[in-house]
């Protein structure tokens, strides 16, 4: 396969009434219905002049994810790239990425967004013009990171991107009838659930809003053999103890993103999916479709895997020159596919098909990954440098503790120490003496607090920008 249409419409051709998408409350999309409604709206989208080449926005909200589903391969159809938003973005924030991109109109479901161009709901679009057809090499979709360490930027994928991998005659998740995710739209996560939508065997499935128990209802209900979430969703379960209400036997793979998994937590999840293979996924979206893969492993419990079919992984310096085994350094991941930042070519973030992951970390002999820290998340305190996932994974061993999270504060003497936010019924002393003989004095926190919650960006990834804000 070459394009996504083609996935598409080969899909549709052969299996018309076979269903893509499920959303509660909302009727399912199936792939006939998918193919022959988004070639109306692309006609639609050419009869009011988009033209091969431009950007159109998305703004949609997670209850429409059949209506999204089918403006987004509109937009592919009409030539142009899609822009994937969330309706719950800020309207800041959503302003930036539309003018920041260049969009010429906006698809979205309901209040119209401020945005350059025309703005139109996706029933609108309805037409009979001539549509185009796109090559792989063209662009089809322009993805905002989270920016969590700076300005949101425009991320690429050319349609050869977004389909590599597709079309094998195995499909993808085969021992499922359907594939429950809590990926919310305008995340690389969500646009692979959606690429799954069109390739793998079973019907995906997501709700409008997530909360635990409305989650495990929807395994329970689709008796899902394949549920993806991010590691905040995984602590919610857990911690809502929804296993005692509903019967999750049916899970045999349960794949955790966006962030890292921490030890407990995969262990956790080992008992209350006890069918289920725990895989913890890493990628990033300027790196996609390359990843690493881990099958949680006790003796490996901080690994995040070896680099999956079609990708390399490399500790390097800046400079992208590789370092040995058990070296820290800089991570990089390789490609099959490049994208890029638009408007911004010379970026020193992709490199002759080498992206570098803003993450710290180290290989092992036998090519195992591991984290040492996000770059910009290391503190610095005297004269060491301390790793923020190693404090926050010996804070999550402690009984009591449910969620946690590591940042730097201002210290006199230190320049910098280590403030630890914590979920739970941990008493701060306790904590303390817990974490005594687990790490090193310099890793030690000098500040701990208790929180309701850990503020998340809307990837799911826990904001520390905002969490040092909160509490200094």
């Amino acid at each position: 396969m070459t394009t996504l249409l083609q996935l598409l419409d080969t899909r549709a051709a052969s299996e018309p009434d076979r269903v893509a998408l499920i959303v509660p409350g909302a009727e399912p999309l199936t792939h006939g219905q998918w193919a022959e409604r988004s070639r109306r709206a692309a006609s639609g989208l050419v009869d009011r002049g988009v033209k091969p080449g431009d950007r159109v926005g998305l703004v949609f909200g997670a209850a429409a994810w059949p209506d999204y589903a089918v403006a987004f391969m509109a937009v592919l159809r009409a030539g142009a790239a899609a822009v994937p938003l969330s309706a719950r973005l800020a309207p800041a924030d959503l302003r930036f990425k539309l003018h920041h991109c260049d969009t010429v109109g906006v698809i979205h479901t309901g209040g119209a967004p401020d945005a350059p161009g025309w703005t139109a709901r996706l029933d609108d679009l309805w037409g009979s013009a001539e549509l185009p057809d796109p090559k792989p090499a063209d662009l089809a979709q322009v993805l905002y990171t989270s920016g969590t360490t700076g300005s949101p930027k425009g991320v690429t994928a050319t349609h050869a991107n977004l389909v590599w991998g597709c079309g094998g005659r195995r499909r993808p998740f085969a021992h499922s009838r359907h594939l429950v995710h809590g990926f919310p739209i305008g995340t690389n996560a969500g646009q692979q659930m959606l690429i799954n939508a069109l390739d793998a065997h079973p019907a995906v499935v997501t709700l409008p809003w997530f909360t635990p128990d409305r989650f495990a209802a929807l395994i329970e209900t689709h008796r899902a053999g394949t549920v993806f979430l991010v590691p905040a969703m995984a602590i919610e379960l857990l911690s809502a103890r929804v296993h005692e209400e509903h019967d999750l036997s049916s899970v045999l793979l349960l794949g955790s993103a966006a962030a890292p998994l921490p030890g407990r937590v995969a262990a956790d999840l080992c008992r209350v999916f006890p069918k289920a293979t725990i895989a913890n996924y890493y990628t990033s979206t300027e790196a996609a479709p390359a990843q690493t893969v881990m099958i949680y492993d006790p003796e490996r419990p901080g690994s995040l895997g070896r680099a999956a079919a079609g990708s390399a992984v490399k500790i390097a310096t800046a400079d992208g020159e590789p370092l040995p085994s058990n070296s820290t350094g800089e991570v990089w991941m390789r490609s099959p596919v490049s994208r890029s930042y638009y408007g911004d070519q010379g970026s020193k973030v992709f490199q002759r098909g080498w992206v570098r992951m803003g993450d710290l970390g180290y290989l092992d002999e036998e090519g195992y990954l591991y984290l040492v820290d996000r770059e910009s998340d290391v503190i610095k305190s005297g004269g060491f440098k301390v790793s923020t996932i190693q404090v926050e994974e010996a804070v999550y061993a402690c009984p009591g503790v449910v969620e946690a999270a590591a940042v730097a504060i201002p210290h006199a003497m230190l320049g910098k120490a280590v403030m630890v936010a914590v979920v739970g019924s941990v008493t701060q002393k306790d904590l303390r003496i817990f974490l005594k003989d687990r790490l090193a004095a310099h890793e030690l926190p000098v500040k701990v607090i208790t929180v309701d919650s850990i503020p998340r960006n809307h990837n799911g990834k826990v904001d520390k920008r905002a969490l040092r804000e909160a509490v200094t």
